[in-house]
């Protein structure tokens, strides 16, 4: 089990990434290359599954997402890896 650090940014190379997220930490895709650095993004499925609460399971982030129906910056996403800054979702 994890403590708790009071916010830090902690990173595992191996599984993927560790984010703070709300009060715990969640095991998280890693983002893919693209436009924002590692640190400053989240992938789609962090931003659609916790932050906006779209949807439950990352299964369902997968079938909003291939529906077409997520725009970032103009331009549709279908990519649930997609490294979104802070302000582009």
């Amino acid at each position: 089990m994890l403590d708790k650090l009071g916010g830090t940014y902690v990173s595992s190379s191996c599984y993927g990434t560790f984010v703070w997220i709300d009060v715990y930490f969640l095991q998280a895709p890693r983002p893919s290359p693209g436009p924002h650095k590692l640190r400053e993004s989240l992938p789609l499925t962090v931003f659609l599954r916790n932050r906006l609460k779209y949807a439950l399971t990352g299964k369902e982030v997968t079938a909003i997402l291939k529906q077409r129906l997520v725009k970032v910056d103009g331009k549709v996403r279908t990519d649930e890896t997609y490294p979104a800054g802070f302000m582009g979702a």
